[in-house]
């Protein structure tokens, strides 16, 4: 019996068969035989989330319109299926062709969310691929990992053998040119490694030692003797957006997914410096697509595709320079096919009253804002430069305009917050509801909603808060439990929040070092996988895991760090220099706000980079 024929065996016997299919409308199928590269591109959760995902849309396509190079796609399986294939001794497959990824030449996973480190180890041991780089033979494909949590690979090292830094565009191209110059040549695997070195943008964490200080904190990370490598790896960087790969298709899937609509990424970066905030700081600069170019686009995908809906994609798509143009036109072109243009979490600071109006014409949805704290000295504090005055004209606007659903975002435990910031999110959740009942009756949407949705602050590398040790475990329950209180007493508004131990394992791998990889892989060995999912999380087991390899997870989680502090991620360069960051905390803890950066330059170092910031 064939590998395909014994998955479809097995497809009756699980949750959503539809994850394993493959098959889906604009799929990509080549003859295996005909390529010279074939790249499997992993998603380490489950297939809903990852076909969610814009940077594999991106990269899928962009690797499959070359001739000699096929892209197939992976994702992990749910735990139901990974014990059928256990049992079965089925590998670990691509969807597009069924083979198993350890025929794979090369294996790229994105690191978008640190809980899902363990599906990484879960995947590999599916797949009968060593979890050690060092294990690792000539049969086995490289491993390359990329992504936002790329910029602290740390725990990953013994387990990668690349690590990409920045716009996968170009750089995964040039893995790819890479490696067929390698396999021509004949050279050992080691060398592959050392070619890829050279590619801008590309890390090897085996090419580098970490030393110890006596206190267990970093005392330097640098360049084995010999290695040839960068003391520090810069981040690749695409220069212009309009001249960027983006697919005209889209994989239309069989069922449901997180997100199953057309993701228009109209820019890249943010200027608003938000301290929390790694997104805003790593992507940085900020690149706009043109207007015509992205009608272009849009005009491409609903014709291949046939979903009935636009979402304007960016970190701050409000910000977009000619967001009420392009809504207009969008609207204008599209509303006879009965397509949506939906925007995502809106800056309650822009003048947005026009562009809600065209983009809702054809639906409505809820309108969805992120305040981020519940008090303007806490605004203030992690520079999300709005005001109370900006949220009341906001959703009065909105609610004047039809709307009576409004979700809106706040973290608890963010740097120097007090019971009275925390009562604060129940004050402004008051006058959203207040800024509904002063619309007329005759003019407002019946069915007032709103929502509260309250995470938990993860200090993370490579921005002003990553000096800052989480709030502990007991402080953030009590918390809630305030915040929960007062919101119960007010009608039509209900409270999310997210599990404190789910954010406590992300806030160590977050600032983590190497010596976590250990503590990963026995957690991996005693059960966890699927992290990022409640019924699956085993707080239990993960302390188990940091217990027996003589690793205090406060140490990375919760501890304030010294200024001078070396951090294990201090070698990779994501564009926003160390020193910017360090005047930046210190602003924080004076609550005083930095501008955006469209305003004047405020120093943060990506003029370094050229092209950028032009």
């Amino acid at each position: 019996m064939s590998l395909s024929d014994r998955i479809e065996k097995l497809l009756m016997s699980v949750q959503k068969p539809v994850r394993y299919m493959g098959g889906e409308f604009n799929a990509v199928m080549k003859e295996a035989d005909s390529v010279e590269v074939r790249y499997a591109f992993l998603f380490p959760d489950t297939y809903e989330v990852g076909m969610s995902h814009l940077g594999m849309k991106i990269l899928y396509h962009a690797i499959n319109a070359r001739e000699d190079a096929w892209c197939e796609r992976v994702f992990s399986p749910w735990v139901d299926m990974a014990e059928l294939m256990r049992r079965d001794g089925i590998p670990l497959f691509s969807l597009e062709s069924r083979t198993p990824v350890k025929d794979f030449d090369l294996l790229g996973i994105t690191l978008q969310y640190e809980m899902s480190f363990t599906n990484i180890l879960e995947a590999l041991d599916l797949a009968g691929i060593p979890l050690r780089r060092e294990d690792r033979t000539e049969a086995d494909p490289f491993v390359i990992v990329g992504g936002p949590c790329a910029f602290n690979p740390e725990p990953l090292a013994p387990f990668v053998d690349l690590v990409a830094l920045g716009d996968g565009e170009e750089e995964t191209q040039q893995t790819i040119d890479v490696y067929k110059e390698w396999k021509k040549s004949g050279l050992p695997r080691e060398e592959y490694l050392r070619m890829a070195s050279k590619i801008p943008g590309i890390y090897v964490p085996s090419f580098y030692d970490v030393t110890y200080n006596e206190d267990g904190t970093v005392h330097a990370v640098a360049p084995k003797q010999g290695s040839d490598a960068p003391a520090v790896v810069m981040k690749a960087m695409l220069k212009d957006l309009d001249s960027a790969v983006y697919p005209e298709k889209l994989i239309v899937p069989y069922g449901e997914i997180v997100h199953n609509r057309i993701m228009l990424e109209i820019f890249r970066g943010c200027t608003r410096g938000c301290r929390f905030c790694q997104a805003g700081m790593i992507y940085r600069p900020i690149r706009e697509r043109s207007i015509d170019h992205l009608m272009e686009m849009a005009d491409k995908l609903v014709s291949s595709t046939g979903y009935d809906e636009i979402s304007l994609m960016s970190l701050s798509s409000g910000d977009y320079s000619c967001l009420p143009e392009l809504a207009h036109r969008m609207v204008e072109r599209f509303a006879s096919r009965r397509v949506r243009i939906a925007l995502p979490s809106q800056r309650i600071d822009n003048v947005l009253t026009d562009t809600l109006k065209e983009t809702q014409k054809v639906k409505k949805t809820a309108l969805t804002l992120a305040p981020e704290a519940g008090t303007q000295r806490l605004r203030d504090v992690i520079n999300k430069g709005v005001t109370e005055e900006d949220l009341m004209r906001s959703v009065t606007d909105a609610f004047d305009q039809g709307w009576s659903a409004v979700k809106l975002y706040f973290m608890l435990g963010l740097p120097t917050e007090t019971d009275e910031d925390v009562l604060g999110i129940a004050d402004l959740a008051e006058k959203v509801r207040r800024c509904y009942f002063s619309i007329p009756k005759e003019r407002r949407a019946p069915g007032l909603r709103i929502t509260v949705s309250a995470s938990v602050f993860v200090p993370k590398n490579d921005t002003p808060f990553q000096w800052s040790g989480q709030l502990d475990y007991d402080a953030v329950v009590r918390r809630q439990q305030l915040l929960r209180n007062a919101l119960n007493r007010l009608k039509g508004v209900d409270f999310k929040y997210h599990a404190p131990d789910i954010s406590y394992i992300e806030a160590v791998f977050a600032r983590g070092d190497r010596r976590l990889g250990e503590a990963l892989e026995r957690a991996w060995r005693l059960g966890c996988r699927m992290d990022g999912w409640s019924d699956q999380f085993r707080y239990d087991l993960w302390l188990r895991a940091f217990e027996e390899c003589g690793l205090d997870p406060d140490f990375y989680a919760t501890r304030e760090r010294p200024l001078d502090e070396v951090f294990p991620w201090d070698h990779l360069d994501c564009g926003v220099t160390k020193e910017y960051l360090l005047r930046e905390w210190a602003k924080a803890r004076r609550a005083e706000c930095t501008r955006d950066c469209r305003k004047g330059c405020t120093g943060c170092g990506m003029k370094r980079y050229e092209g950028a910031c032009v």
